[in-house]
C-alpha cells in the first residue's frame, strides 16, 4: 500500500495548482493533505471522508483550496487557487484507515509561490 503524490511547481502568487495523491492497494476511512514549509512544523491543510465525501479546512486556506477524490481512479486531489508566498511549502498526502492516526504517508511534492 502506498501513496503517490504529484503535481506540484513553480507558480506566480494568484495563481493555481492541483495537486493529485493516488493510493495503490486499498481504500481508506479518510484521506488529507498536510504541509511543511521551510523551518516550521507540518501543518494539517485539507482532509476528506472517503466515503461521505465530507471535507475539513484549514483555516488558511478555506475558500481558496478544495479537496476532492475520484472512486475510480483512488485518488484525491487538492485543487490550490490564489496561491500566496505563504503557500510555499512541501505538500504532503496522508491515509488513515480510521477517525485516529494518520497511518500512511506520501512522499510529499513541492510548492513554491512566487511573489
Amino acid at each position: 500500500v502506498q501513496l503517490q503524490a504529484s503535481g506540484g511547481g513553480l507558480v506566480q502568487a494568484g495563481g493555481s495548482l492541483r495537486l493529485s495523491c493516488a493510493a495503490s492497494g486499498r481504500t481508506f476511512y479518510s484521506m488529507g493533505w498536510f504541509r511543511q514549509a521551510p523551518g516550521k512544523e507540518r501543518e494539517f491543510v485539507a482532509r476528506i471522508n472517503w466515503s461521505s465525501g465530507s471535507t475539513y479546512y484549514a483555516d488558511s486556506v478555506k475558500g481558496r483550496f478544495t479537496i476532492s477524490r475520484d472512486y475510480v481512479k483512488n485518488t484525491v486531489y487538492l485543487q490550490m487557487n490564489g496561491l500566496k508566498p505563504e503557500d510555499t511549502a512541501v505538500y504532503y498526502c496522508a491515509a488513515r484507515k480510521t477517525g485516529s492516526t494518520w497511518d500512511l504517508w506520501g512522499q510529499g511534492t513541492l510548492v513554491t509561490v512566487s511573489s
